[in-house]
């Protein structure tokens, strides 16, 4: 199914809930007593909830982010398969970077607890909790509101936003860029949101355990 275009009043009203919530976990964080992870799971699960709301009400179903009931074990498949052929060809380049004595190793430095309690944690909301919050937001109301100016606006604005939160540093945050803009080819591809939650769901998966295994 085609997902319908977003109002820009579901998008006003969704960007005005994702930073809400984002001054509440920091305002958690700050105060301390709580901790961060947790705060944060927290935080992102209230953004899936006010989100969905946002988007039944406004929007008068689900599917106009790309969430089908009957296409969802579909979704999953197809996301495992993005993921494993994406995973190839990230492969493929590491070899080639490592064979130029290029620093691989500089890819997985992404500030992983290493405390197997504290890993378990950050990975729940890191790589499952998070994705979910952050797909909906970014593609399935951001994208989904630009696309109707066209494919490459949508991609453009879509992944700039979802890089600018993820920025750290002086530097270009190369691996957003590009998981940026892989998820929303996912979800134009297959127009189903599950596509583009289980990539970026795996992907982090993956750039947690291996930044572990690189600082352990």
């Amino acid at each position: 199914m085609e997902p319908k275009p977003i109002s820009v009043k579901s998008l006003l009203i969704a960007a005005v809930a994702v930073g809400g919530a984002e001054f509440v976990a920091r305002g958690l964080i700050a105060q301390g007593g709580v901790h961060p992870m947790i705060a944060q799971g927290f935080v992102r699960l209230t953004q899936i909830i006010l989100l969905l709301l946002i988007v039944i009400t406004l929007e008068k179903s689900i599917a106009s982010i790309g969430v089908v009931s009957s296409q969802l074990l579909a979704g999953v498949k197809k996301g495992i398969i993005w993921s494993l052929g994406f995973g190839i060809a990230t492969g493929v380049v590491f070899i080639i970077l490592w064979a130029t004595s290029f620093q691989i190793s500089a890819f997985f430095q992404a500030p992983v607890p290493l405390t197997h309690g504290d890993l378990f944690l950050f990975i729940a909301v890191g790589a499952v909790i998070a994705p979910v919050a952050e797909e909906i937001f970014f593609r399935g109301i951001l994208y989904g509101f630009f696309r109707q100016w066209g494919l490459t606006m949508a991609l453009v604005i879509s992944t700039a936003l979802f890089v600018i939160p993820h920025a750290t540093g002086s530097g270009l945050p190369i691996t957003q860029v590009v998981g940026g803009l892989l998820f929303a080819v996912a979800y134009e591809i297959e127009k189903n949101l599950i596509v583009p939650i289980i990539i970026h769901s795996l992907g982090n998966m993956a750039i947690f355990i291996l930044s572990f295994l690189v600082q352990s």
